[in-house]
């Protein structure tokens, strides 16, 4: 007979024989039924502990599957750098940011390799002063992937701190190329003329207010664009305006502003002093460029263009536009195809 206890703080010795007689077999009798009872609870206790530790690994798994979901979708990125030894970890977006295997070893030079030279130089100067202050840093930076994808990227880090001394930096990495693209549109749709490729109005009204006191305004009407539109059509005045802007655009493409203002006019911003002589030439440059036939279908149409030009100097911006609207309203009707410049201001 052996004594043992299942609860050495409340049971008292349990009586268990061992039956040897049969070889392989052996039979054990439970001599007191409180210690069956007690044994058979912590039994079922342990089961409930074994299925709740079964339950909550089976919701850690869903949970890192839906965050692993939700990272590639918004492309976002979790990483830490430990700073005793730059040991760094990612999560698998971090990697496909980078166009890495997931999981494999990366070390913090190569990927710094990866930055183009002015986000490396201010990742380094960020980083520095975010683990001296014990703070944190947000980024915009651009990067060429081991694939040679060039991407742009949103990285946050904060610095963490043990005994009071910076430990490891960690944070997000989030895949903005997209956004970027998007943004660059919305600017240009703002800025520009999906047409011709040239600033728009709004730009052009921005430049001609800054400009510089003793520059000049050119504004230009095409001459034959109607009739361009009414025989061709629509389409090929659209071709019509886009050459004309192709040729705007070689023709002042050293310092001179260039802008569609609306319909078949355009306007030019020059802020160097180049004189009354200058802008004659640069207005028979002008000209001369617009000449040339333009090809549509299986023949070809010709415009021309007239200019008015007027001066900066003890004008306004307002009042500099309204001095060549008058100026290029003469020059039509002087038989179009020329300039004139608006007389000086007293």
């Amino acid at each position: 007979m052996h004594e043992v206890c299942s609860d050495l703080s409340s049971c008292s010795p349990v009586l268990i024989h061992l039956d040897g007689d049969i070889p392989g077999r052996g039979e054990i009798t439970i001599e007191r039924r409180g210690d069956a009872e007690l044994i058979a609870a912590l039994r079922a206790r342990v089961e409930d502990q074994a299925r709740l530790i079964e339950a909550q690994a089976l919701s850690l798994a869903h949970s890192r599957k839906i965050f692993e979901r939700a990272s590639a979708v918004a492309r976002i990125g979790v990483w830490e750098c430990r700073l005793a030894d730059e040991a760094l970890t990612w999560t698998d977006a971090v990697y496909r940011m980078f166009d890495l295997p997931v999981g494999s070893t990366v070390d913090r030079e190569t990927t710094l390799g990866c930055y183009s030279p002015e986000s490396r130089i201010r990742l380094d100067v960020l980083r520095s002063q975010a683990i001296a202050e014990r703070g944190g840093f947000t980024l915009d930076a651009e990067i060429v992937t081991a694939l040679g994808n060039r991407r742009r990227i949103r990285l946050t880090a904060t610095v963490e701190c043990e005994g009071g001394r910076p430990a490891r930096i960690f944070g997000m990495k989030q895949d903005i190329t997209e956004e970027k693209i998007l943004a660059d549109r919305t600017r240009y749709l703002a800025e520009f003329d999906t047409l011709t490729g040239l600033p728009n109005r709004t730009s052009f009204y921005g430049r001609l207010n800054d400009m510089d006191r003793e520059g000049a305004l050119l504004l230009l009407d095409l001459d034959g664009f109607k009739q361009v539109n009414d025989t061709h059509g629509h389409m090929a005045g659209d071709a019509c305006l886009a050459q004309v802007g192709r040729r705007l655009r070689e023709t002042c493409r050293h310092t001179e502003f260039v802008a569609r203002i609306g319909g078949d006019e355009f306007g030019i911003v020059v802020d160097a002093t180049i004189g009354t002589p200058g802008l004659a030439a640069l207005a028979e440059r002008i000209i001369a460029a617009m000449a040339p036939p333009i090809a549509w279908g299986q023949g070809t149409f010709t415009i021309g263009v007239s200019i008015g030009i007027a001066t900066m100097v003890h004008h306004s911006s307002e009042d500099l536009f309204a001095e060549a609207d008058m100026a290029l309203y003469a020059a039509k009707a002087e038989g179009r195809g020329t300039f004139r410049l608006a007389a000086p201001a007293k």
